[in-house]
């Protein structure tokens, strides 16, 4: 059965709560917002633009829409997977003046570090999408991953079984090792697909994580694990596209595509291409307008020196603190529904329906 499209999990999301402490006459305030005399301008650091078409294609967009909708000042910029480069913007746009930051951190060590920065100049902070362990930012947004990864768990699992597949080989292509988020995904499809290893039912295979989600890295492990299983591998879970598309691109070479059941995550063009294609299972489609609507939200607030009760925690398991945090539900997406991605507006028909997707696309109803 279809799931209807995402929506908030907390009931009264970001009501305005009171006003946050203002700065004495120097300048200074306290951690719930930037000073009150003080131009609101708000930083975002996005991480990269290779592990993820998301991050230049649709954040930065969903983000610049929502502060200019706004008017405030704000400033995007992408640390393109270097720590230097990302602790550096973070510097300057301390040093420029921005009253707020949003980060989405390399990994946790770098992220905390330049929060921690921030926390010390009077600077509100917002960690997005990724929560920095340890850390000392004052909201988080994000979606739920453990979610996520049990959506891909179950897509994974209904594929086989589609397949009539029996004593399946699955193999693991893990998120970043440095990336919270990974671990939260891989929490959520181990909790449906450990159960299936203990039971002898399903056959664990090898299990990689993929430094710094890098694609082409990911596609030489992959070709790896099939050389060391001899071919020996029914399923593949990959926890997002791009690591998807890379064992798919192996899988090719082997004239497995299509046979193999891929998962994947962001409902990128190129997975909803592959997943038209029959050559991905399935993918995990987070409204990234809606996660970027409510972090901008909460950055335009603490960027004036106000702060808003999102009615919703999560623990840091590092740092033991609970963060007041927005989380988004995920949808999983097959076949029969990616044109509920292209109806939300994620993506377009002209994107998707290219060349040969054109006839696909219609097969699929997304006219």
């Amino acid at each position: 059965m279809r799931k209807g499209l995402l929506t908030f999990a907390t009931v009264g999301l970001l009501a305005t709560g009171s006003m946050a402490a203002c700065g004495d006459n120097g300048g200074s305030s306290d951690q719930a917002g930037g000073s009150n005399d003080k131009k609101p301008k708000i930083g975002v650091i996005l991480p990269d633009s290779k592990s993820s078409a998301r991050w230049e294609g649709a954040d930065r967009k969903f983000l610049e829409e929502a502060f200019k909708a706004a008017n405030v000042d704000y400033d995007i910029q992408n640390a393109q997977g270097d720590k230097t480069q990302f602790q550096t913007i973070a510097d300057q746009m301390i040093t420029q003046g921005v009253t707020a930051l949003m980060i989405v951190n390399l990994d946790s060590g770098t992220g905390k570090a330049v929060l921690d920065k921030a926390k010390s100049q009077g600077v509100a902070t917002i960690d997005y999408d990724r929560l920095t362990l340890g850390g000392s930012a004052q909201y988080y947004v994000s979606f739920d991953n453990e979610a996520v990864g049990k959506l891909q768990g179950e897509g994974l699992s209904k594929c086989l079984t589609d397949k009539g597949a029996q004593k399946p080989v699955v193999a693991y292509l893990n998120g970043s090792p440095t990336d919270n988020n990974a671990t939260l995904f891989k929490n959520g499809y181990d909790s449906v697909l450990k159960p299936k290893f203990d039971s002898g039912d399903y056959v664990k295979g090898p299990d990689q994580s993929v430094p710094d989600w890098d694609n082409a890295q990911a596609a030489t492990i992959f070709e790896q694990m099939l050389t060391q299983t001899k071919g020996k591998i029914d399923g593949v879970l990959a926890a997002n596209d791009g690591l998807g598309n890379a064992a798919i691109s192996v899988l090719k070479k082997n004239k497995l595509n299509g046979k193999v059941p891929v998962t994947g995550q962001d409902a990128t063009v190129q997975g909803l291409q592959n997943i038209l294609a029959g050559d991905q299972c399935m993918t995990v489609y987070k409204a990234i307008k809606k996660e970027a609507d409510a972090a901008a939200d909460l950055a335009i607030s603490l960027a004036k020196g106000e702060k808003k009760e999102t009615g919703q925690t999560v623990k840091d398991p590092e740092g033991g603190r609970d963060v007041p945090s927005v989380l988004l539900t995920p949808q999983a997406i097959y076949k029969d529904n990616v044109k509920d991605v292209v109806n939300d507006g994620f993506v377009t028909k002209d994107e998707l329906c290219t060349g040969a997707y054109a006839k696909l696309c219609a097969d699929a109803g997304i006219s």
